[in-house]
């Protein structure tokens, strides 16, 4: 008898952690009682909770603890023991990790749009890691943890998650970054979501120790457009040299698509690419002097005129899709577009 009653007391409480990824766990004493002078054990890392039908009592931190009147202070008075009465006592006990939790998972689910000065409003995806820790224990239990026996980092991390996506936009917004120099702003990006993101974990005892952007991916047509940059905005070249690169690329696909001659292509882009340049320096040029800049004008529509006399159907052709994809790109206005297309389909 005496040894049935012995093993119904518990007198050494601790939490040897199995898995690394458990936060809160609640220590098995099922309806047994807790001996009077127990060793209360909690390891480094780790945080214990005494509740006193479901009330929160004392916490513990690490060390080696009997539990006494001496060593439960706010337990001692919801049971009254201010007489040093020697009993068992029934008390659910909880560890709470205290941790880092590092390397946990965050993205976008859904696209986020931001307005770019050069691209407009495009849509982007980011992902990457952040880092926490528990700080209030009392505060987690309270207000996240509950009542559960078991909880697994990953449940947490689904919680916040949902959090992070919309503080991501938010902070992007406020930065006024454009979506090319997002590569280049990793870490002042997350410098900036940090303490934002802190602001909605304080009210649960969390603590957010490191967050960090990895990766951010443009929409398809928009990384191919710079990429072709890329490959025209090399070191020491003028601005000729990169419309004549930008021009070979250009033609090669254009030619592939259409099966003519590259070369006739390229010749017909670099024409318009250097009449749109002399376009722009005339407009100028009429604001500063109206009436300069009209003989200006007339001598270029007189040139063209000239340039395009005795050019052949598929040379018309070629110079029609050519200021198509100028228009396209924005290089000229529809106005100066049906204009220059009146102009060469006069000549078939």
């Amino acid at each position: 008898m005496f040894g049935f009653i012995r093993n119904e007391l518990i007198d050494v409480i601790e939490w040897k952690e199995e898995s690394n990824d458990i936060v809160l766990w609640k220590f098995p004493s099922k309806n047994s009682n807790i001996k009077y002078g127990a060793q209360l054990t909690v390891r480094e890392s780790q945080m214990g909770l005494f509740l006193n039908e479901g009330q929160l009592a004392d916490v513990y931190f690490p060390g080696r603890h009997m539990l006494t009147t001496e060593n439960m202070p706010i337990l001692t008075t919801l049971k009254s023991w201010k007489y040093g009465f020697n009993s068992p006592f029934k008390c659910d006990v909880y560890f709470v990790s205290g941790k880092q939790f590092t390397n946990m998972k965050w993205g976008t689910p859904n696209p986020i749009f931001i307005k770019d000065p050069e691209a407009g409003r495009i849509q982007i995806r980011a992902f990457g890691v952040y880092f926490i820790r528990i700080k209030d224990p009392k505060l987690f239990y309270r207000e996240y943890a509950g009542t559960k026996d078991v909880l697994y980092i990953t449940e947490l991390e689904d919680t916040l998650r949902a959090l992070i996506a919309p503080k991501f936009a938010e902070a992007l917004a406020q930065s006024g970054v454009s979506a090319f120099d997002i590569y280049a702003n990793y870490s002042s990006l997350g410098d900036k979501i940090g303490p934002m993101l802190q602001k909605d974990l304080d009210p649960f005892g969390i603590e957010l120790t490191k967050f960090q952007i990895s990766s951010v991916s443009l929409p398809p047509e928009v990384e191919e457009h710079l990429n072709e940059l890329s490959k025209v905005n090399l070191t020491g070249q003028d601005q000729l040299n990169k419309l004549d690169r930008f021009a070979q690329m250009e033609a090669m696909k254009e030619s592939a698509k259409h099966g003519l001659n590259p070369q006739t292509f390229q010749n017909n882009m670099q024409q318009n690419m250097m009449q749109q340049m002399m376009m722009n320096q005339m407009m100028q040029q009429m604001m500063n002097n109206p009436m300069g800049g009209n003989n200006q004008m007339n001598q270029m529509n007189q040139n063209n005129q000239a340039n395009n006399q005795g050019a052949g159907e598929d040379d018309i052709m070629a110079k029609l899709a050519k200021l198509n994809k100028l228009k396209e790109a924005g290089l000229i206005t529809q106005e100066e577009f049906d204009k220059k297309k009146a102009e060469l389909l006069a000549q078939l």
